[in-house]
């Protein structure tokens, strides 16, 4: 049976008393409203991860990172390494994300280094894949993500595939007023399965 993943990210934004104070009201609404039919994972800026690691600790929330480095550790000025992700109390790691892969041109060959890198600091990994509308509309949405999943996870052995989620990102209905439709996100996820398997 799948496990249902509710994962949210605020992006640059908020303060650190202002996210402190949001994700207290998410953690208070699911000690109030507990599920057991799903998994809630809140990704914050680096400033909010030891702060929100407190709050959530003891409730249904689990704690993730927006990013990581592609380093383990040394001299790279305002970078964060995932072991240093994993020391606040966060299990969860977003990379991959279309936002990374845009505006820094993260490529499929870095995607796949920070996901090791990520995995053997116990870091569970959220693994962003998806297309872009030009790449819908010629059709090659699906030779997009395999791409993507082989360049970026297809290294990884059978037990590093378990600290994986995959969460497909229909980059085209972003922000652009168009709408990935249910059939079209099955179709993917789907897609996405058969790839893994």
């Amino acid at each position: 049976m799948r496990k249902k993943i509710v994962a949210g990210n605020w992006k640059m934004n908020m303060n650190l008393a202002e996210g402190l104070k949001f994700a207290g009201s998410i953690d208070k609404y699911f000690k109030e409203n507990p599920s057991e039919k799903v998994q809630v994972i809140l990704c914050t800026p680096f400033i909010h991860l030891a702060g929100v690691s407190e709050i959530v600790k003891h409730g249904k929330v689990a704690l993730g990172a927006q990013n990581c480095a592609s380093e383990a550790s040394g001299a790279y000025t305002g970078e964060v390494s995932a072991y240093m992700i994993k020391s606040t109390g966060a299990e969860y790691v977003i990379l991959g994300h279309s936002e990374r892969r845009s505006y820094y041109h993260e490529d499929d060959k870095l995607i796949n280094k920070k996901t090791l890198l990520a995995i053997n600091s116990g870091l569970k990994v959220i693994f962003c894949c998806g297309e872009v509308l030009k790449e819908r509309e010629e059709a090659k949405h699906f030779l997009i993500v395999r791409r993507q999943l082989e360049e970026g996870l297809f290294t990884l052995s059978e037990e590093q595939m378990n600290s994986i989620i995959i969460a497909y990102e229909p980059v085209w209905a972003i922000g652009t007023g168009l709408t990935a439709s249910p059939d079209q996100a099955q179709e993917m996820h789907q897609y996405i399965r058969g790839q893994v398997k």
